[in-house]
């Protein structure tokens, strides 16, 4: 039964500190998928979690080359399906490699080829709230171990005004 947790954020910063306590709490092997309309600020959440892991680069959105991959505490697989026409197109990438190369993969318009994901993972759904930088972000933990994760940033969340 997966549980989930509703943030508000109020501007591109706290939408990267969010995502900044998301990496420091990574594991090997975490998958994060991410939904939300085109330029909610999927990518800057994203920048958040990379920063998290220790990476030293600004990721970018891969949507022309696809998979990028950083480096930090762990590696960082970051792949953007906004392109991506058939699901299949994403086993072609080497989706299956990525997922079980002990680094954390995180993927921007997951919804596009959401069959081909396990079942356990944190889906990450934003939306765009009130005024032009307020977001809606909804953590779905699917699995013990997400619950876990999303049950333990339950305190340093609490400076976002949560909801549901």
């Amino acid at each position: 039964m997966p549980s989930s947790l509703t943030l508000i954020t109020h501007s591109p910063e706290e939408t990267q500190r969010l995502g900044r306590l998301l990496g420091e709490q990574a594991q090997p092997g975490d998958l994060f998928l991410f939904s939300g309309p085109l330029g909610v600020g999927k990518t800057t959440l994203i920048q958040g979690i990379a920063f998290g892991l220790g990476v030293k680069e600004y990721a970018r959105s891969p949507t022309f080359v696809l998979v990028t991959q950083y480096r930090g505490r762990l590696a960082l697989y970051h792949m953007d399906l906004f392109r991506v026409d058939n699901p299949l197109e994403v086993l072609d990438l080497g989706l299956d490699e990525y997922l079980e190369s002990g680094g954390v993969c995180v993927i921007e318009w997951a919804e596009r080829a959401e069959e081909l994901f396990p079942w356990e993972c944190l889906w990450v759904h934003m939306e765009y709230g009130k005024g032009q930088t307020e977001r809606r972000i909804r953590l779905e933990a699917r699995g013990d171990r997400y619950q876990g994760l999303v049950a333990s940033l339950e305190r340093p969340l609490a400076a976002y005004r949560k909801e549901g």
